[in-house]
């Protein structure tokens, strides 16, 4: 070990504070070449993480409009659907709803419901299943399609009910087109896939290949493409959410608070929005990898919206939960204008602005920002609006009329609006009336299997889209008049039919001779008849003679 002298030592201790206070030193001068390296990366134009550059870049210099301000509106784009609007059938033919129907549920698809159907039913009676089972054919099928669709119009508390005879409130019909016991084997056993199938894709489950909706993928591409091509959506379209009631533990189900239906399977729906056909429509799986990187809403619309299919300038309305600047902007591209109501929280939306509407704004009041193609407007009326378009310009002078109270009561004024929110109001509604349609007469009921409430449902789309591609193109029969020749024409039957009579209790009965003129023609009753007596008429009634002398013996 070394020793070391008292001066040695005193010159080693103050060697070890200098250092320290270099180091201090030194450390400010590591700091200095920090900024300063930076700032040259910055002169130098090297990449900075995104979150802080839009965070350096962010300027509120972006100034709300008013609806003094003029706005240019963009340039229309050119309306050039592949084919005619309207219904793509030949004007020369006479259809009827049955064969409207089939456009939709074609022979094929059910002669492929048929051999699934049979194929589940030979599958379940290997297993134990005892039932008389009988293979069903396509004429059989379409029978059972119209008993489900007279049990939508007319509606009993339970299935066993429609064959009932011992009831005031029995009804004849279903027992005619086929007995009870056949009609619940059909509905046990009926499939939309084949059952070996089924197998296969449930061993793929927890993978990519698994398929949720392999058990109705055959009839609902099916149904997708008769909607695609039996009928050309007009230039409005509107885009929103369907549910399909179920709450069976697929995984797919959804739960939505501000729907009617809050349980279910939900539906991504293109409408055209002046009669409320269904265009087109896709089942929601659940969570999963977006293919886009841009979320579900930005994926719904774009799966929706096949510019081969459509063709171009066709007008988009949607809600909140799809709108965005990127989808919009992308939607021009694609030659196809958007409108629809935003959350300011979303991505690109204008924040910070100055001269924003506060809680205090007047009714009426207008605010816009124009980015190129894109306005984003607000509007004050009961409450804050906030719409985004590529279609309009933001204020073209339209004006709505709205009852406001005074010191009188009650009355109208008008009101400046936006032309987005004035289109918005009018041709977002086309899923709305879409949904109404298919309630009216709807086969939904509960089943034991949740493939069968899409089966369901397909039938609701198919005879609602059948519907109104008759209206279309006649515009004679009412909603209800369709669906009763539908079912007749389905069932193979008349609408016309003569009620049975049976004679209960005492009543007259023909072939008694009466003694006057005023009772020729009349009837004796049952109790007469067995006592070969005659029936006395008193005044304008008959009296059982019978009865008579009975009471007059009493007294």
């Amino acid at each position: 070990m070394a020793r070391y002298t008292g001066e040695e030592a005193l010159r080693m201790v103050l060697d070890s504070d200098e250092e320290f206070n270099l180091s201090s030193e030194e450390e400010r001068d590591s700091d200095d070449e920090c900024l300063h390296f930076e700032d040259r990366c910055r002169k130098n134009g090297a990449k900075q993480p995104a979150a802080k550059r839009a965070k350096a870049n962010k300027q509120p210099t972006l100034s709300w409009k008013t609806e003094t301000d003029v706005d240019m509106a963009p340039q229309a784009l050119r309306f050039l659907p592949t084919h005619e609007p309207g219904p793509q059938l030949r004007p020369c033919d006479s259809y009827t709803p049955m064969s409207l129907f089939k456009m939709f549920f074609s022979e094929a698809a059910v002669s492929t419901l048929c051999r699934n159907t049979n194929a589940q039913a030979a599958k379940a009676r290997t297993k134990g299943c005892k039932y008389k089972w009988t293979d069903v054919s396509i004429s059989e099928l379409y029978h059972y399609i119209g008993l489900l669709f007279y049990m939508a119009m007319v509606k009993l508390r339970s299935i066993r009910d429609y064959w009932r005879q011992d009831t005031l409130f029995s009804v004849a019909f279903p027992a005619t087109v086929m007995s009870r016991d056949r009609y619940r084997t059909i509905s046990w056993n009926l499939h939309m896939s084949h059952p070996d199938a089924d197998k296969d894709n449930d061993q793929k489950r927890g993978t990519a290949e698994h398929d949720r909706l392999f058990r109705v993928r055959p009839l609902m591409d099916t149904i997708r493409h008769a909607c695609k091509t039996i009928y050309h959506p007009r230039q409005n379209l509107a885009v929103d959410e369907r549910m399909v009631a179920c709450k069976a533990n697929t995984g797919m189900t959804q739960y939505m608070k501000a729907k009617p239906t809050r349980w279910g399977f939900k539906l991504f729906v293109l409408a055209d929005s002046s009669n409320g056909y269904t265009a087109d429509f896709a089942v929601y799986t659940g969570k999963n990898n977006f293919p886009t990187g841009h979320g579900l809403s930005y994926d719904a619309v774009m799966s929706l919206l096949d510019r081969t299919v459509l063709g171009s300038g066709y007008h988009v309305y949607m809600d909140n939960f799809y709108t965005s600047p990127k989808l919009l902007t992308d939607l021009f591209t694609l030659k196809f204008g958007a409108c629809g109501t935003y959350r300011d929280n979303r991505k690109d939306c204008p924040r910070n602005a100055a001269n924003a509407l506060t809680k205090k704004s007047v009714r009426g009041s207008i605010r816009w920002i124009r980015d190129g193609h894109l306005v984003f407007v607000k509007w004050m009326d009961t409450r804050e609006v906030s719409v985004c378009s590529t279609i309009h310009a933001a204020h073209t002078g339209d004006t709505v009329q709205r009852k406001v109270k005074t010191q009188n009561g009650w009355r109208t004024k008008s009101f400046p609006c936006p032309a987005p929110v004035t289109a918005y109001n009018q041709h977002m509604g086309g899923v709305d009336l879409s949904d109404q349609l298919l309630q009216y007469y709807t086969t939904q009921h509960k089943t034991m299997k949740w493939y069968r409430k899409l089966f369901l449902h397909f039938l609701d789309i198919a005879a609602t889209n059948a519907y109104i591609v008759h209206r279309e193109l006649y515009g004679t029969m009412s909603h209800k008049e369709f669906m009763e020749e539908l079912i007749t024409e389905l069932c193979d039957v008349s609408q016309k039919m003569t009620p049975n009579r049976t004679s209960v209790g005492h009543v007259p009965i023909p072939g008694a001779e009466q003694a006057s003129d005023a009772t020729a023609g009349c009837r004796i009753c049952m109790l007469c008849k067995a006592k070969h007596a005659p029936c006395v008429f008193v005044g304008f009634f008959f009296v059982c003679s019978v009865l008579q002398c009975a009471l007059a013996q009493v007294e």
